[in-house]
């Protein structure tokens, strides 16, 4: 432990400013928020949302982990997710944070000039930061748990009052659950987790 702050000892101040307790290496799924700089609508396009999961999908493939859930708000990002074959679902949000801004800001791309430039791109690159630093995990270790995440969930885009039923919005994991149908991206089964892979 470093130095209390303003000479505050034994205040119950650290040098770590509210550190994260993480609970890994247990075997349970992982409910994972994280949202885009204050808040901000940067996935609030079709395009947006659209290039997300498609960037979930590529990294949900690199990095081996099983994918339970997810909707993608205009703001937020909810992910039911296993923890992956190598590292931690950490890393794993780490790189698709990354990965997203990246496709999202055009980092590291140069505009062809003249080519339309559209609001979406304009308002994340004007932003400090696509995203939020820091991500909110809840570890899920029994059914009750997963189905209670999945209707929170699921309910989300009606509860914003951006669609009247959840089969409206494409980008969550409804159609998998409520029709056994593929949505935007492919939804593991438990069956599969519990078989082995």
């Amino acid at each position: 432990m470093g130095a209390a702050p303003f000479g505050f000892k034994g205040a119950g101040f650290s040098s770590m400013r509210n550190p994260l307790r993480r609970h890994y290496g247990r075997g349970d799924l992982h409910f994972v928020t994280f949202s885009c700089y204050r808040r901000r609508p940067f996935l609030g396009t079709r395009h947006a949302r659209d290039r997300f999961v498609r960037v979930l999908d590529e990294v949900r493939s690199r990095h081996g982990f099983k994918l339970f859930g997810y909707v993608v708000m205009p703001e937020h990002v909810h992910l039911l997710l296993s923890e992956p074959k190598q590292g931690t679902p950490s890393k794993v949000l780490q790189v698709l944070k990354q990965k997203v801004s990246r496709a999202l800001r055009g980092r590291g791309r140069k505009s062809v000039p003249g080519q339309l430039s559209l609001p979406f791109s304009r308002i994340a690159t004007d932003a400090a930061a696509f995203w939020q630093r820091r991500f909110y995990d809840f570890n899920v270790w029994s059914a009750e748990k997963m189905i209670g995440k999945l209707e929170y969930m699921h309910a989300n885009p009606v509860q914003r009052k951006l669609v009247v039923h959840a089969k409206d919005w494409p980008w969550s994991s409804w159609l998998h659950y409520a029709k056994g149908e593929k949505g935007l991206i492919r939804i593991d089964s438990l069956e599969e987790t519990k078989g082995g892979d």
